[in-house]
């Protein structure tokens, strides 16, 4: 039985979570791997909390660089967050030969490339799993299973914050405001949201994830998001009336251009119209989904718990054991190395889009509004009026378009005279091809 000594940087949710998992799997591990893992040595804030855990308290200290330099243990875990100190940690421990484990999604859409590269040379696991989807395994199947596929796109649901304030609004008609206060409440949203309702966490998991798919250089400030906070009930009972879910998304597709050096790839973030019969519709609360699209493959779509302390503990521990038994046997998992990317820009791409008018109820008003959509070569696949009183409301679904053409079409919308107010504007995942 090889006995192997573990450092772990942070015991919040997460890390308190992994301690009692282990603490229950040990022997389960150990007859299936021939490991016993111990939890030898916790970097904490102060030592002085109680976190509820059956364990010395003399593991615990506040000193996190000495656990990373400590020759006596074997591997490192990190789950603090941010990007300093836990950059220069995990340089440490790859650069000491100690396999790491983290769950530091904003860390890796940064500076990813250089973890993963400094990993390679020494020789040692750089493991991530929980850093994207909680529970739901990702990484491992890209890394491994999808090693040699063609993957072409990835699309899905990843963050739980806002799929749990969309299924709210969508289910029980809670306003805005309502369903991010009850996120809140339930612990799935940070006091500051702005990261989640923003869209910039689901852009580094998206930026990992094409990292992973594509073998390239893609990182957090390459991805274009949008928020949900602008979403209303309106839109989302025109939706419903159309025959469409909102849900917030994150795409990484390979497009048809590129170079010698690295592929081009298009990563994005935003909400969507996606229709009811579409998987990814009925998603709900704070559940992930992903599907993964391949060449070879076809379509593969995961489903699960994409947060919480336990699940994300879960991955984080699948990682664990997955680096205890590749430093025993001495072949490390490799993300192997990354080539240029070059990022196509949103002005480029192309969707279907939905957009809410509100414009003077009187003759020729449409007509002028068509012949701005006629101008800038957007083509309308359907429209609808409702009264608003002396206003009226124009409800367009657009044919696939290209976004700088939509954004010229909006801009000139704007300037005329007859329209009061151009709503929310949503891409559509198009009943034509509801997995594109």
């Amino acid at each position: 039985m090889n006995r192997l000594r573990v450092g772990l940087l942070g015991c919040g949710n997460v890390g308190a979570g992994l301690v009692a998992l282990l603490d229950e799997q040990r022997a389960v591990v150990a007859v299936r791997t021939g490991i016993e893992l111990e939890i030898a040595r916790i970097a904490v804030r102060s030592t002085a909390k109680d976190r509820g855990l059956s364990i010395d308290p003399a593991v615990f200290c506040t000193d996190a660089a000495d656990i990373v330099s400590d020759p006596e243990i074997d591997i490192v875990v990190e789950v603090i967050g941010g990007i300093e100190p836990a950059r220069s940690l995990l340089r440490d421990a790859i650069a000491a030969g100690k396999p790491v484990v983290t769950a530091n999604k904003e860390l890796l859409a940064n500076h990813g490339a250089e973890l993963f590269a400094a990993a390679d040379d020494a020789g040692v696991d750089l493991l991530f799993e929980a850093a994207v989807a909680g529970a739901i395994p990702l990484i491992r199947p890209l890394r491994e299973s999808l090693a040699a596929e063609p993957v072409q796109r990835i699309m899905g649901i990843v963050n739980g914050t806002t799929n749990y304030i969309l299924t709210q609004m969508s289910e029980r008609g809670a306003n805005y405001a309502e369903a991010l206060s009850e996120a809140q409440s339930l612990g799935y949203a940070e006091r500051d949201p702005t990261a989640d309702v923003e869209g910039f966490d689901a852009g580094a998991k998206a930026a990992i994830l094409a990292t992973v798919a594509f073998g390239a250089v893609v990182v957090a400030g390459d991805v274009y998001h949008e928020g949900i906070s602008r979403i209303t009930l309106d839109d989302i009972e025109m939706a419903r009336r159309l025959g469409y879910a909102v849900k917030a998304v994150a795409v990484a597709e390979r497009t048809a251009g590129g170079n010698g050096e690295g592929p081009e790839v298009a990563v994005r973030v935003h909400p969507a119209m996606v229709p009811v019969q579409h998987p990814l519709a009925s998603v709900r609360d704070s559940f992930n989904a992903v599907f993964i699209q391949g060449g070879a493959v076809g379509e593969l779509m995961f489903y699960g718990r994409g947060a919480g302390g336990r699940p994300t503990a879960g991955a984080v521990l699948g990682d664990l054991v997955d680096a205890a038994v590749n430093l025993t046997s001495g072949g490390p998992g490799r993300i192997g190395r990354l080539v240029p990317a070059r990022i196509r820009s949103i002005d480029d791409l192309r969707s279907e889009y939905y957009i809410g008018l509100e414009v003077a109820d009187r003759p020729g008003v449409l007509a002028s509004v068509a012949d701005v959509f006629g101008r800038h070569g957007v083509s309308i696949r359907s429209m609808e009026q409702h009264g608003l009183g002396d206003d009226a409301q124009l409800v367009f679904i657009t044919h696939e378009c290209r976004e700088r053409d939509l954004q010229a079409t909006l801009r000139d919308l704007r300037g005329l005279e007859a329209v009061h107010e151009v709503g929310n504007v949503i891409r559509v995942i198009g009943h034509e091809n509801p997995h594109q």
